[in-house]
């Protein structure tokens, strides 16, 4: 009887725990007591709000896009050192995979590829080492949607100017810059298909696909087939350090650091300008003179089919083809997009709600987080709701980034208050297991 209260009272006290956490998760998604930077509707209120939020907390250069309706609503830039514009070349971190994954797409219209095939079946200069899964499992399409069963959980940190870059297969069978805490082993670690797990290496090994598939450099490919053909002439996936049209780079102290390089470049090193990303957001959309999405690269069918759910965390819908589904758009879709970290404090994010021509920019340097705060703050102006991504990719990736990064301003108040209950809880439970042992003594 004894061990049974006592068993009573932990139970409940996990009942009222996992409650209490839903309900924070909940609020959070729903954006309980935070106030949007402007009211609804009000884009030229929301530019100001956001231009104070720069000159206040920006250490290093931002670029900011405001979209209205498919158009450049309102644009800002902001630099401690060298001035940064339109055209200045940013790295834009892991944001490389959304462009990236056009590359793979254009590669399956044109029938050189199947998305339902074994990425196995085109590539021959690596394969997956031996595991107890089926390596047919893993593909194209699950390597695009990071469901694919690879447990590298890879991000990068690059190589700094003088270090050797590895090669392609170095970097798959151990990446010598993986984000701390991480052993860089692209390996099939899952069932391929049973759940989301967040894969660099799985894009690196999409960016090795098509390198063979093409018989060109990866970089070469997407300038041919994706870059230049959607008017972005300014970017490349190879761009030369000496290039003066790049921003410079910044610590989050606000300290000039160096460019780094990288191997993964389809999963972390495209090098775009805000006036590039913009006509890549706008291809998404019918065109103020008749052209179509996609804009001859991709068929409006395949854009769609790219936003379709694949990839699900505890149940929610978060990964398309190569985009991340951010929150519902209202209008029977998701806003989609892609942000993107590297080191030191590289923060870029891109926005678009495919079905009303609003979307938003932002690049920064010398801010850990700036650009996904912004961006997530555009989300909250514009549907009301909080994206529930940031609260469902508690994997050892999203660990490894909050250690580097720290936790951003908007969230410190939701973890104060759900640790505030989780304390009361156990203070509670812990009265009370000291009751029933005292009852225990007591009755005996």
């Amino acid at each position: 009887m004894r061990l049974f209260r006592t068993f009573v009272v932990v139970a409940l006290a996990a009942l009222a725990a996992a409650l209490w956490s839903l309900l924070v998760l909940f609020g959070m998604m729903k954006g309980w007591g935070r106030s949007p930077l402007a009211e609804a509707g009000d884009s030229r209120a929301f530019a100001e709000a956001v231009q104070t939020r720069i000159d206040k907390e920006s250490r290093g250069n931002t670029a900011f896009i405001l979209i209205e309706n498919g158009n450049v609503e309102a644009s800002q830039f902001q630099s401690i050192g060298a001035p940064v514009g339109e055209a200045t070349l940013f790295q834009v971190a892991s944001l490389s995979k959304w462009i990236t994954a056009w590359g793979v797409m254009s590669l399956a219209e044109d029938g050189k590829i199947d998305l339902d095939a074994p990425v196995s079946n085109y590539v021959t200069r690596w394969s997956l080492p031996a595991s107890k899964y089926d390596p047919n499992g893993v593909t194209v399409r699950r390597l695009l949607s990071h469901t694919a069963g690879l447990t590298d959980g890879l991000g990068y940190m690059g190589f700094a100017p003088g270090e050797e870059v590895q090669t392609l297969e170095q970097s798959l069978t151990r990446a010598a810059d993986a984000v701390p805490l991480l052993r860089g082993e692209v390996v099939l670690g899952a069932e391929p298909g049973s759940a989301w797990r967040y894969s660099g290496g799985g894009y690196t090994l999409l960016q090795l696909m098509i390198e063979e598939v093409s018989g060109q450099s990866f970089a070469a490919y997407m300038k041919q087939a994706v870059l230049d053909p959607l008017g972005m002439t300014s970017s490349s996936f190879e761009v030369g350090l000496d290039d003066t049209r790049l921003a410079e780079f910044y610590d989050a102290d606000g300290r000039l650091t160096p460019h780094q390089r990288y191997t993964a470049k389809a999963a972390a090193s495209l090098y775009t300008s805000a006036s590039d990303l913009t006509l890549f957001l706008q291809a998404h959309l019918p065109g103020a003179n008749g052209e179509v999405p996609g804009r001859g690269v991709l068929l409006p069918e395949t854009l769609e089919s790219m936003r379709r759910p694949e990839g699900f965390v505890r149940g929610v819908p978060m990964w398309g083809l190569g985009t991340i589904l951010y929150a519902p758009s209202g209008s029977g879709g998701h806003i989609i997009g892609h942000d993107g970290d590297n080191a030191p404090a590289i923060t870029t994010a891109a926005r678009l709600d495919p079905y009303t021509g609003a979307g938003v920019i932002v690049l920064s340097t010398g801010h850990k987080h700036l650009a996904h705060d912004l961006a997530d703050e555009w989300i909250h102006w514009r549907t009301g709701s909080v994206s529930p991504l940031s609260l469902n990719m508690m994997d050892l990736r999203t660990l490894a980034v909050i250690a580097a990064n720290g936790l951003s301003q908007r969230d410190w108040p939701a973890l104060l208050i759900w640790l505030a209950g989780m304390v009361a809880v156990g203070l509670t439970t812990f009265r009370e297991i000291r009751s029933v042992r005292r009852r225990n003594l007591e009755s005996s």
